[in-house]
């Protein structure tokens, strides 16, 4: 998932070393299941296969298809894991960005899109060949969720935080004599700054941002978040965080965000109340939104 994973367990919690190493290796299996670089993987044999004939999915990997094709309904559009045609078109797949041609992104966006994707008792079918899934705006989330499941069921540790490269995030619990694990949010330009600090238990941080993946053409910067639903990187967010009871939706769900903008995102969270938003407009000067915070999760800037 090109990140490090890291577990934080309260200092004196019995076997938390050997609970940290027993998540980590199964964030390790998911990687095998779930990657786009190994022909071996299932998430490969799906992509390979599913235009052909359905094709069973492990239980859970297809219990995450159908919670993300409920996502991209409820965002119209704005996430969408069945867009890996478009993100290989602008070459962010392999972090080479480039201005595709307009033939192929229209082939692309053609063979791109949930709606091409029949989910069916545990079973997987696309109906246009050369559609791929990518799971790179919820896998990283998933695998958190996974791991923290283990370290809860498994091994009885009930305060944790984990995290993928900052940017997914997923809180077991709290610290002892705390209300919450306090997470702070990095200002995309301003690298002493921050949009302020969450307090987060048994919730899920993604956070989506066009920072670092990026590349430049005749002037203009082309992000890396895609709008599926365009073809074309996502305009006028510059950073987008979500809260959500799991980190795979927090993940899925800031990715949307950053499609959707400050005025649809408000809109979305009103209808959900579990779910709460920090978002930055792209222009100078722009001051961060905060957006359905509870008082369990209430920003401090």
């Amino acid at each position: 998932m090109a990140t490090t994973f890291e577990i934080a367990i309260p200092f004196g919690t019995p076997n938390a070393i050997a609970a940290a190493e027993a998540a980590l290796d199964l964030i390790d299996e998911l990687e095998d299941q779930l990657t786009i670089y190994c022909e071996t993987s299932e998430i490969a044999r799906i992509n390979a296969t599913a235009f052909e004939g359905s094709v069973l999915a492990e239980p859970k990997l297809f219990a995450l298809f159908s919670h993300a094709a409920v996502l991209t309904a409820e965002t119209a559009g704005a996430f969408d894991l069945a867009a890996g045609a478009i993100v290989k078109t602008w070459g962010f797949h392999k972090r080479e960005g480039r201005i595709p041609d307009a033939k192929a992104l229209r082939e692309a966006r053609e063979a791109s899109g949930t709606k091409h994707v029949i989910l069916n008792e545990g079973r997987i079918k696309f109906r246009r060949r050369g559609l791929e899934l990518n799971l790179g705006g919820i896998g990283k989330g998933y695998a958190l969720d996974r791991a923290a499941e283990l370290l809860r069921n498994e091994w009885g540790i009930r305060s944790a935080l984990l995290h993928a490269g900052g940017s997914s995030v997923y809180a077991l619990g709290s610290p002892p004599n705390r209300t919450g694990w306090t997470v702070a949010l990095k200002h995309p330009w301003k690298p002493d700054e921050t949009l302020g600090t969450v307090a987060l238990a048994d919730r899920g941080l993604g956070t989506s941002a066009a920072t670092f993946q990026f590349f430049e053409y005749n002037g203009k910067k082309y992000g890396h978040v895609l709008d599926p639903r365009s073809g074309h990187p996502a305009e006028g967010t510059a950073n987008a965080n979500a809260l959500a009871p799991t980190a795979a939706e927090a993940d899925a769900l800031s990715t949307a965000f950053f499609v959707l903008g400050t005025p649809a995102v408000t809109a979305y969270c009103q209808s959900r109340p579990e779910i709460a938003a920090v978002m930055l407009a792209d222009f100078a000067n722009a001051q961060p939104a905060y957006i359905g915070l509870s008082p369990t999760s209430a920003i401090r800037t």
